[in-house]
């Protein structure tokens, strides 16, 4: 089968298509013939040698997967099942690959609603927001939710998810991004290149966090008493900790792993078509240095999938 490698840390082209064994398959596990793999910012921070999660190289990238059963060592599935998840995050799952192993209880079928493409966008984005929102957040309905990023991978989820719950949706988006974010149901849409959210949002009971920097300190004064900050990129920030719980605010960091009822939960709601995953673009599985490139310049709307040749082009 062919993978996709690194033999060091660096740019977009450091990964190169090499030939490898096919992984072994344990008890209670599938081999998945994938058909389109999601790409993440994570990964390029992987690549680059910017956090040191999977050591060091070489290693093969990815978690986000859509495919069909090849193989099944469970009675979960069987050959010819089509499959979506995010298997062994935060392990390697080698996931950058035409076939993957993976457990079983990582991966849920694959709604029909849904194209491999989208679906393979959806794992890490979607069950991040879900563990943001519903786990740790318990947003019900009514609440008001300030959304940061609302038109990347994991906001443009959010919004739908927080929009389902019932929540009154504020979110935080360039002005090119406000009719998309808009689409998805966000109530209230900030063009944070014009406008300061810290001076104009007030009363808010959840505040997610995608974009890290000074976003969560920032957040502490729009939380009404008592409110919730969820973050999945400062959960390490002990002073910020501490100023929130000073103000008698909760302050949670998400670190994000395989849920199959969550990710049946998103699935659930794509069906009934309440989620829509969005794909800004669609790269061949050979084409993966313009696809890291891609993720590198930042600002997506939505998501970046990679997908084999016969499936290139369109969401199948």
């Amino acid at each position: 089968m062919r993978v996709i490698t690194q033999q060091s840390f660096g740019g977009p082209e450091v990964l190169t298509v090499v030939d490898a064994p096919e992984p072994r398959v344990l008890p209670t596990e599938v081999l998945v013939r994938v058909r389109a793999i999601g790409l993440n910012p994570l990964e390029a921070r992987l690549r680059a040698g910017e956090f040191p999660l999977l050591g060091q190289p070489p290693f093969v990238l990815g978690w986000d997967i859509s495919g069909v059963v090849e193989q099944a060592r469970t009675w979960r599935f069987r050959p010819g099942d089509e499959v979506f998840g995010m298997p062994l995050f935060p392990r390697a799952a080698n996931a950058y690959a035409e076939l993957v192993a993976a457990p079983a209880l990582h991966l849920v079928r694959k709604p029909a609603s849904l194209s491999h493409v989208e679906a393979a966008a959806l794992p890490i984005v979607g069950l991040t927001a879900w563990q943001g929102l519903v786990d740790l957040g318990g947003v019900t309905a009514g609440d008001r939710v300030l959304i940061h990023g609302g038109g990347g991978g994991v906001g443009h989820v959010a919004i739908q998810l927080a929009k389902a719950l019932g929540a009154h949706v504020i979110t935080t988006a360039s002005g090119s991004k406000r009719e998309f974010v808009e689409g998805l149901g966000a109530d209230d849409v900030i063009d944070y290149t014009t406008t300061d959210f810290a001076e104009t949002v007030r009363d808010v009971d959840l505040v997610l966090d995608t974009l890290g920097g000074d976003t969560a300190e920032r957040s502490l004064g729009v939380l009404r008493p008592g409110g919730h900050l969820v973050t999945a990129v400062a959960d390490e920030d002990t002073d910020l900790i501490a100023r929130y719980e000073a103000a008698g605010m909760r302050f949670s960091g998400i670190g994000v792993d395989p849920d199959p009822v969550a990710l049946r939960g998103l699935a659930g709601l794509a069906e009934q078509g309440r989620l829509r995953v969005h794909v800004q673009e669609t790269f061949p599985f050979d084409h993966i240095t313009h696809a890291h490139q891609t993720l590198d310049n930042g600002h997506l709307q939505g998501k970046l999938v990679l997908s084999f040749p016969r499936l290139s082009g369109h969401l199948t």
